[in-house]
């Protein structure tokens, strides 16, 4: 099998001419601490550890090709409150099917793809490109520090009296004007029949 090397570094890239199409190939990718830092910055998180791909690529049919793995990744991103750092431990199952003849889906023909996890064939397998998706797509996306919680900020011009969340709640407005009407109609028992 030969593998090229890609931009990022994230792992190889196969040429699919030099897979066998009667067997597959065992998968694992460990990025090293210098990777995985270029992983962090892409990603625009704060730090990536402990990045790793495992699994295996296999053929699906004739001509077409399936990877089936495990992703397992720590990041550390900012707080979207405080601002502190924030360390997930990322686990989970990677599934990619590569199908030839596939045409690609444009954005002007779909604003979201059915299968993600499905793409065309090409001449390459990027399986550092599938290791930088699967981290993406499983990064929190609002990390939290423990026992931060959001509180209450009210804004308004100079002069004016500030609405409160309960104020702008839509339903809390017709919950009043119920409660108003049931009130001078005399307890809202509707007996005019």
């Amino acid at each position: 099998m030969t593998a090229t090397q890609p931009s990022e570094n994230f792992g190889p890239v196969l040429k699919v001419s030099d897979l066998g199409p009667s067997r597959g190939e065992d998968i694992e990718i460990v990025l090293d601490p210098e990777q995985a830092t270029v992983l962090a910055r892409r990603l625009d998180i704060s730090a990536a550890r402990k990045v790793r791909l495992t699994g295996r690529l296999a053929p699906l049919g004739a001509h077409d090709w399936q990877f089936i793995g495990q992703i397992g990744a720590t990041v550390v991103q900012p707080c979207v409150i405080s601002l502190d750092p924030v360390t997930t431990r990322i686990e989970a199952p990677v599934e990619r099917t590569w199908i030839r003849g596939l045409e690609p889906i444009s954005a002007e023909e779909s604003e979201t793809p059915e299968d993600v996890s499905i793409e065309p064939l090409g001449p390459e397998i990027d399986m550092g490109a599938v290791l930088a998706e699967t981290v993406a797509l499983n990064l929190p996306d609002y990390p939290r520090a423990d026992g931060v919680a959001l509180e209450e900020t009210v804004f308004t011009e100079p002069g004016k009296e500030a609405l409160t969340d309960a104020e702008t709640k839509p339903f809390a407005g017709l919950a009043a004007l119920r409660d108003q009407l049931r009130d001078d109609s005399g307890g809202g028992s509707d007996s005019d029949g």
